[in-house]
C-alpha cells in the first residue's frame, strides 16, 4: 500500500469527479428563483427541538420511506484558494477561489440556509426528525490546509458548521491540516469523518485493505478528537454493495457518495452530495442546489 499523495492520484480523482460534476451541472438552471428554493424544502419544517421525531416508535424507517423524504442539499468542497498558473483545467473544477467562496457563503446566509450536521441528517432520514426550514450540509474532503485557513473564517462569520472528511495519510504534511487543527475543528463543533487512509478506491478493497484503509484511520481520528467516527465519504464517490456491510460492522451509521443514484436498499450509505465547482459563480451554485436535490 502506497503511503504518498502523488500527482497521478490527484489526476485520477479530478477525472472521475469531473464526470460526476458534469452530470450534476447539467441539472442546474440559470433561471431558478427564491420560490424554487422554498419548494425544495416541502415537507421539512422548523423545530425548536432537533430530537423531536415524527416517528415515535423509535424504529428506523424503511429504505422506501427514507428515499421518499425530500433530499437535503449537501455541498462538497475540496480546495478554497485562488487559482495558480500551474492549475490545470480539470483541477480548477475542485479549487474554489477565495472571493467566490466568500460570496457563496454570504448567499447561503442571505437566503436563509442553516447548516446541519450528520447526526441531524441521520435522525431526519431514519426517524423523520424535523429540520430547519432551509437545511444545508457543507462538507470538505481531503484534509487540505486551506479549508482551515480560508474556509473556516467564513464559516465562523455566519455561524455555519461543516463536516471534514479526513485522509489520515496527509495529516501534518505540507499544505495539509495537522492533527492539532483537526482536533480544533472537532472541538469547535464541526464533525470529523473518515475519507480512508490514502484515498484508495473502495470498490477494490480486499482482505487487509479494510484494516489499512478503514479501521486504522478510524482509530487515528478517534484518538485525535476523542469522539466516535460515524460518517464516511467514499473516495472518488465510488462505492459498491459489498462495501456497505463492511462499513456497518465497523461502526459507521451512514456514508456519502457524489451525484449518483442512491442505493434502493441502503440509502443511508449512499447519501448524495454535489461538488461545488471552481467554475461556478454564486448564481450557478444557487441554481444547482435547487435543481440537484
Amino acid at each position: 500500500m502506497k503511503t504518498k499523495i502523488i500527482l497521478p492520484l490527484l489526476i485520477i480523482t479530478t477525472i472521475y469527479l469531473s464526470s460526476c460534476q458534469q452530470n450534476s451541472s447539467t441539472q442546474a438552471s440559470e433561471t431558478a428563483d427564491s420560490t424554487s428554493i422554498e419548494q425544495l424544502n416541502t415537507g421539512i419544517t422548523e423545530s425548536n427541538n432537533d430530537q423531536t421525531h415524527t416517528n415515535t416508535s423509535g424504529k428506523i424507517a424503511s429504505a422506501a420511506e427514507i428515499l421518499a423524504r425530500p433530499q437535503v442539499p449537501i455541498l462538497c468542497y475540496h480546495q478554497v484558494r485562488n487559482w495558480t498558473a500551474s492549475d490545470g483545467k480539470m483541477g480548477k473544477d475542485y479549487i474554489v477561489p477565495i472571493a467566490e467562496f466568500k460570496s457563496q457563503m454570504k448567499m447561503l446566509a442571505d437566503s436563509g440556509y442553516q447548516t446541519i450536521l450528520p447526526d441531524q441528517l441521520y435522525s431526519y432520514l431514519a426517524y423523520g426528525t424535523k429540520l430547519p426550514k432551509k437545511p444545508i450540509m457543507l462538507t470538505f474532503d481531503d484534509t487540505k490546509l486551506d479549508q482551515y485557513t480560508a474556509a473556516i473564517p467564513e464559516l465562523k462569520k455566519y455561524g455555519f458548521k461543516a463536516v471534514f472528511y479526513i485522509m489520515t495519510v496527509s495529516l501534518g504534511k505540507p499544505n495539509y491540516m495537522s492533527k492539532a487543527q483537526v482536533k480544533e475543528l472537532s472541538e469547535a463543533g464541526h464533525v470529523i469523518g473518515s475519507h480512508t487512509y490514502d484515498h484508495q478506491n473502495v470498490k477494490k478493497y480486499q482482505g487487509d485493505d479494510w484494516l489499512t484503509q478503514i479501521e486504522k484511520p478510524t482509530k487515528t481520528l478517534k484518538e485525535i478528537t476523542g469522539k466516535d467516527v460515524k460518517y464516511f465519504a467514499y473516495p472518488f464517490g465510488l462505492w459498491n454493495k459489498e462495501a456497505i456491510p463492511e462499513l456497518k460492522k465497523r461502526g459507521f451509521t451512514s456514508a456519502f457518495i457524489l451525484a449518483e443514484k442512491r442505493d434502493e436498499n441502503d440509502p443511508l450509505f449512499t447519501i448524495r452530495r454535489i461538488i461545488a465547482s471552481g467554475y461556478w459563480n454564486t448564481k450557478t451554485l444557487h441554481n444547482s442546489i435547487v435543481k440537484s436535490f
